[in-house]
Formats: structure tokens, sequence, C-alpha cells
């Protein structure tokens, strides 16, 4: 039944039935976690045997000769860039390792532009007022790097395919609008992937301003949940027909692969972004973690080994998957009330409530003692304008507590929207 084609009468009575299912839920005193993408104990137990490829009896040599436990090799150990540049497809001397998270190459390359500039360009800093266009919804790390260095940020509507490219066109004219994050592959939250017509048409981009940099943040690049996933085109194939390799910056990590506490990350640019990358890096760090680093290539060895390995990843995840989309399925189909995608992959649904509901049942949700990501935190500044955009994360908790937490979540959802209806 369609909720806005209901009676008020057939409203508040539904409501009185919500609210007591919801009452007996929080008697439970339930403690449930759905806000952040970590992995879960039996996926971080996968990686456990890469700790014995490197100890106290092994050679730590890399291939080309270099003592990992010494100071040196700045941009990685060879085996490791040629792994990261398997996954990404590149030309490994345009790889760069770095430590455990990508966020922090993100946030360095920002910092590197804000103070010394990109490209041979005046730092940002000096230009006045600097831009970002922010796909959303998206990710509230992305929006948080910008917020820190005072960068302002502009909404750019997501469509079934990728960003608004009409609207990225038409900003991009604008020559304080100096680059873009966003999650390209199986996107944080939505789960879309951007189709081939977006990525060339981001390739094409002609920005007024020469230091425009497009942050491309393919965090599950390899992060498929089933036998038929998303395809991406390779953006710097396509920025190479169109002469616009500078204007990517790509970075990948094995947090969610690995140990999400002690993986390793990897920035991907042309040749002109590298070099520049290299001189700012030889005066802020030595060298990263290259034990780690040898621990991953000797461990996955290849991009055979690591599509493997997320077979196994993607056997523990898809059920939990299934488990909050067949709820959703359930609970709302013919509602009205409620939308949703079931991705291929990636690491969060993105569910969309009634207008105006979503800060509400929030609100529900921690008071029944399910805590889920911040309403609003998928917006630039934590305001979603429609108020309805709301991240599962469903990685971290078992199938069990899942069901549970669903359970909670749709009749919260229906009560928020029948208190609503009954308001107007």
């Amino acid at each position: 039944m369609v909720y806005k084609d209901l009676s008020k009468e057939e409203l508040l009575e539904m409501k009185k039935e919500l609210q007591a299912e919801y009452e007996a839920f929080k008697a439970k005193g339930l403690k449930l976690d759905m806000s952040r993408g970590k992995p879960n104990k039996a996926q971080l137990d996968l990686t456990n045997d890469m700790l014995d490829t490197v100890n106290s009896s092994s050679d730590m040599t890399a291939s080309d000769g270099m003592e990992t436990r010494n100071y040196g090799g700045l941009t990685g150990i060879p085996e490791c860039r040629k792994l990261m540049a398997e996954i990404v497809d590149v030309d490994e001397k345009n790889v760069i390792i770095g430590g455990v998270a990508s966020l922090t190459l993100m946030y360095d390359y920002i910092s590197q532009c804000m103070v010394f500039g990109c490209g041979g360009n005046e730092p940002w800093i000096k230009q006045g007022e600097i831009k970002f266009l922010c796909p959303c919804p998206g990710y509230d790390r992305h929006f948080g790097i910008l917020e820190h260095f005072g960068i302002k940020m502009i909404n750019i509507k997501m469509n079934a395919d990728g960003p608004d490219m009409d609207s990225i066109e038409e900003y991009i004219k604008d020559e304080s609008v100096k680059g873009l994050f966003c999650v390209p592959k199986y996107s944080n939250p939505d789960g879309i992937t951007f189709s081939d017509e977006v990525v060339r048409r981001f390739a094409a981009l002609k920005p007024a301003a020469k230091d425009f940099r497009v942050i491309w943040d393919n965090a599950y690049i390899v992060h498929d949940l089933n036998d038929t996933p998303d395809r991406l085109l390779n953006i710097f194939d396509e920025a190479k027909k169109c002469g616009s390799e500078d204007m990517f910056i790509e970075v990948i990590s094995t947090s969610k692969i690995s140990f999400a506490g002690g993986g390793i990350s990897a920035i991907i640019a042309s040749d002109a972004n590298i070099a520049e990358i290299k001189k700012r890096m030889g005066i802020q760090i030595i060298s990263n973690d290259k034990i780690n680093q040898l621990r991953h290539a000797r461990y996955f060895k290849n991009l055979d080994g690591i599509k493997a390995h997320m077979k196994k990843q993607a056997a523990i995840l898809r059920p939990k998957f299934d488990t909050v989309t067949d709820g959703f399925e359930k609970a709302f189909n013919g509602t009205g009330i409620a939308s949703w995608k079931k991705p291929n992959g990636g690491y969060f649904i993105s569910l969309f409530v009634m207008k105006g509901c979503a800060k509400r049942v929030g609100q529900l949700c921690k008071e029944a003692g399910l805590t889920l990501t911040t309403v609003g935190a998928t917006y630039p500044y934590g305001i979603d304008p429609d108020d309805s955009n709301i991240r599962i994360a469903p990685s971290y908790p078992n199938v069990d507590e899942l069901q549970k937490a669903v359970e909670l979540l749709c009749i919260c959802v229906k009560l928020a929207a029948v208190e609503k209806l009954t308001e107007e």
C-alpha cells in the first residue's frame, strides 16, 4: 500500500501499531552498529597468513636488492609498485606507494596544492576563494578534507550512471573551481559505477582553471560482490586520448583487502604529477614501511592473487548485503516511502527515505540502540538538503545482528513516514 494514498485514520492506526513494535525493540536494550564500513574479524582473519611471509628468518631484500629494513626507497619497492600498477592497469613508473591510508595521500595532495600549487601554478591559498565540486551523496572524509582547508564545496547531483556531467561542465567554466573528489566504482554510498560515457566526459573536461584536479578515489576497484561485477573504464587510457592526464590523481589502498589498520596505499598520476609529488615527498619522508610492502607483494604476488582473495571477501560480505536489501524489499516495496540500489560491490548501501524524515529516522534508531552513520554526513557541511539519505554499512555486524538492525531500521523509517504524513 502506498502510504500517501492512505486516509488519516488509516495512517493513525498504522502509527499506533508501529509505535508498539518500536517500543518492543527499545525494551530489548540492543546495541547495534552500522555506522562505519569496517571489515569484520572474519575478513581480517583471511589475511593472517600474510604476516608469516616476512619473519625473523626471512630474506628481507626487495627484488632490486634494496634492504627493506633500512632507509631509502621513497616511491616503494619495485614488486609492490608493480602489484598496485597491475590493479589499476598503468605503468609502475606512474605509481608511488604510500602508507596505511589513501586518505593520507589525498590530504597531502590537497595540502600541496594549497601551499605550493600544482602544475607550476600559483598556490591555491593565494588565489582567493577556492571551490570544489562534490558529487553527493558522497564520502564524508572527502568533504572533511575540503572543509578543513576552507575550500568551498558545491553539491553535484549523482545520477544512475555517475555525477551530473552537465552541471560539472558548466561549473568548471569558473576559474575558481579547482577540482572534484569522486569514487568512480561502487561509489560511497550509492554503489554506482560511472558509465563509459561519464568517464569519457571526465577525460574530455576543459576547465578554465589550469590547475584543476580530479581526485579519482578508486577505493573499491576490486571489491566485487558477485560474478557479474561492474566494469569501469581506465581513466588514464581515456585521458591520454584527450591529453588530460595531468588532471587526474588516482588513489587506491588495501585497507579493505588485507588489514584496515596495516595495509598499503598508492597514488597514481601522470609523469609530470609524479615528479611533482616526489619532490614534495623528498622533504616530507624518507620512506614508508617497506617491510609491509614486501609482505603484500609476496603474499598476493599479482592481480590474480588479489582477485582470488577478494572472492573470499565477497563470500563473507554478500550474505550481509543480501540481508539488508532483502529486508528493504520486504518492508518497503509498494509503500512509496523508500528507495535504494542493490550494488554489485563496494561497502555501502544508500537508503533514501521520505523527504524530511532522515534525521528523525536516525533519532529513532539511536534511541532504540542502533547506531547509523550520522544523518547528513553524505553531503558537504553535513547538510542533506532533502533530509532523505542514510548510508548503510553492512560489513561489520554479523548476519544475525544485521537482521535485527534492518528490522528495527525499517520500523523507524515507516514510523517517521507516518509521523510526517499525519502532521501534514
